[in-house]
């Protein structure tokens, strides 16, 4: 796909890897993103992550040359996280509701830190899910931002899986969020659902082409 997007000229600038899964926990994806470094390196390289694994692998990071890092963070509180995150697996242990939320946001933090200190950018993606995390962005992004994050993308919502019984945020309390946590971190606003291997300009009609369309 990137290589179709280049060779049609393209207006590409960044290529990011985001999944399936999780990006740092897949060896392809520093293989990917090193092969783009090498064959494209004019375009910006990004990778997406939930910062679970981040901290140790900020030096990798940093040497094939990453420039910017995503960061989905829905929580600060280990009691609201565990209202979100069902577990997480460090070193092959299983850890489950407060103590997993703690682990997870503890390690997010760390790593935001570090690659930071390393020169990256680093963008906060978070998902307003009004009961649960509704009234605790303002302070996330005023931490995040004293950790030397960036920028801040707040999507709504969307309810399926274990949250399908969760309603997504309104259009106004939507509004309302972006700008409170404005006060605190720059808000990015240009971003539509999309799939993950979309390609196109942020806000524009192009920005959820697939494959297909190259």
């Amino acid at each position: 796909m990137l290589r179709n997007a280049v060779k049609r000229d393209y207006p590409l600038r960044v290529v990011a890897v985001a999944g399936p899964g999780e990006p740092l926990a897949n060896r392809q994806t520093f293989e990917v993103l090193k092969m783009a470094k090498e064959e494209f390196p004019h375009l910006i390289r990004c990778v997406a992550t939930n910062g679970l694994a981040l901290y140790e692998c900020a030096e990798l990071l940093e040497r094939i040359g990453i420039n910017t890092v995503t960061v989905t963070v829905n929580a600060i509180d280990p009691e609201v996280g565990a209202k979100i995150y069902e577990y997480v697996r460090v070193n092959g242990r299983k850890h489950t509701g407060i103590e997993a939320a703690e682990i997870l946001i503890n390690r997010q933090q760390e790593g935001v830190k570090e690659v930071v200190s390393r020169g990256m950018v680093v963008k906060i993606n978070t998902v307003l899910i009004p009961d649960i995390n509704g009234g605790h962005l303002t302070e996330l992004a005023r931490v995040y931002k004293q950790l030397g994050a960036n920028i801040m993308n707040i999507t709504p919502l969307i309810p399926v899986g274990k949250f399908a019984h969760m309603r997504p945020p309104t259009p106004e309390e939507l509004s309302r969020a972006r700008v409170a946590c404005g006060e605190h971190i720059e808000q990015f606003k240009m971003c539509k659902q999309c799939r993950a291997d979309a390609c196109g300009i942020p806000g524009g009609d192009d920005e959820s082409m697939g494959p297909d369309c190259l």
